[in-house]
C-alpha cells in the first residue's frame, strides 16, 4: 500500500497576542516596520499586520470585544478559545501559534484528526481590510487546527486563502528595517522531540533535524526551531525554566537586506538590542511579546 504523498506546507503567519492594538503598532513602527490599518474579525479580535514580500506576515492580535469573543468560544471557536487560554496562563502578549499555508484546509482538517492531532472543528470566515492606496479588500479563510494537550499555550493551523486579499501590497513591503521575510520561529521545550509528531503532521514534513540543542523543521520557505534550555541560551542569551514543559513560542527570526541599516535605525529609535552569531538581537517589549532577531 502506498502512502499518500506529503506536501510541505510554507509558513504563512504567526500569531502575536498583545494588550493592544495602538501599543503593538508604536512598538513595531519604532523596529521599523510598516504596519497595515486595522482589521476586524467577525468573531471579537482585532489584528494589525505587518506583512513581507516573501509572503509571510506577523499578526498581533487583540481583542476588540470581549463580549463577542466569549460568545464565539462558547459556540466552539477553537482561534478564540485558545487565545483566550493562552492570556489567562500566560498573560496577554507572547506568541501562540504558527500558521501554515495550505491549499485544501478540510483534507488537513481530516488529516490531523486521523494522526490524532486535531485541535478541534474547522473554522471559516471573512474579514475586510483596507490598503494603503484607499482601496478596500474582503478576505475568505478556512483555518484548521493541529494542537497537543500537553502544551496548551501552543498550536498550529493551516490557513487556506478562499478569497485572497488584493495582492498589490508593495507599500506594506517597504519596512524601514530592510526586513525581507521572516526566516525562522523559535520555540522551546526542554525535551524538544516530545513534540516531534505535532510539528510534523503540522507541516505534512516527515524530515527533522536534531542536534545538541534541540531540533529543527523545515517549513518549506521557514525553519521551525524548538530550542532546550541550553539552545535558548546559546542562541539568545535568554535562560527558561527547565521544569516547565510543553511548546512556548519564543522568537521570530527575520531577514533583513542590510544588517547594518538595521543597526543604525535600532540606534536612532533607541531599540535596545544585543549582538549574538551575527544577529542583533532584540529582547522582549510591550507590544512585541517575543524575542526578534534580525539578521542576513
Amino acid at each position: 500500500m502506498s502512502l499518500p504523498q506529503r506536501i510541505t506546507r510554507p509558513l504563512d503567519h504567526v500569531v502575536l497576542p498583545v494588550a493592544e492594538l495602538a501599543q503593538a503598532r508604536r512598538r513595531l513602527t519604532d523596529l521599523g516596520f510598516v504596519v497595515a490599518d486595522d482589521a476586524r474579525h467577525p468573531f471579537g479580535t482585532e489584528n494589525a499586520c505587518v506583512f513581507f514580500a516573501d509572503n509571510t506576515y506577523l499578526e498581533p492580535l487583540a481583542i476588540a470585544s470581549r463580549e463577542e469573543c466569549e460568545a464565539a468560544a462558547l459556540a466552539g471557536n477553537v482561534f478564540v478559545s485558545r487565545d483566550q487560554a493562552f492570556r489567562f496562563r500566560q498573560g496577554p502578549e507572547g506568541l501562540s501559534a504558527i500558521v501554515v499555508g495550505t491549499s485544501d484546509a478540510a483534507s488537513d482538517h481530516m488529516r490531523f484528526r486521523a494522526c490524532g492531532v486535531s485541535g478541534g472543528e474547522m473554522l471559516e470566515f471573512s474579514r475586510p481590510m483596507r490598503l494603503p492606496d484607499g482601496r478596500e479588500g474582503l478576505g475568505s479563510f478556512r483555518l484548521a487546527f493541529a494542537a497537543d494537550l500537553r502544551s496548551p499555550d501552543f498550536f498550529l493551523f493551516s490557513c487556506q486563502r478562499i478569497r485572497a486579499l488584493p495582492v498589490e501590497q508593495t507599500a506594506l513591503h517597504r519596512h524601514g528595517n530592510g526586513a525581507l521575510g521572516i526566516t525562522e520561529v523559535v520555540l522551546s521545550e526542554p525535551n524538544p522531540t516530545d513534540f516531534q509528531y505535532l510539528l510534523q503532521e503540522g507541516v505534512d514534513e516527515r524530515e527533522v533535524s536534531a542536534h545538541s540543542f534541540g531540533m529543527d523543521i523545515q517549513a518549506g520557505n521557514a525553519k521551525i526551531s524548538v530550542l532546550n534550555v541550553a539552545g535558548m541560551e546559546a542562541f539568545f542569551g535568554r535562560s527558561v525554566n527547565g521544569a516547565e514543559r510543553g511548546l512556548r513560542g519564543r522568537a521570530v527570526v527575520f531577514r533583513v537586506a542590510d544588517l547594518e541599516a538595521t543597526r543604525a535605525l535600532f540606534a536612532k529609535n533607541d531599540i535596545e538590542f544585543a549582538e549574538m552569531g551575527g544577529r542583533l538581537i532584540v529582547p522582549e517589549a510591550p507590544g512585541q511579546g517575543v524575542i526578534f532577531a534580525f539578521g542576513v
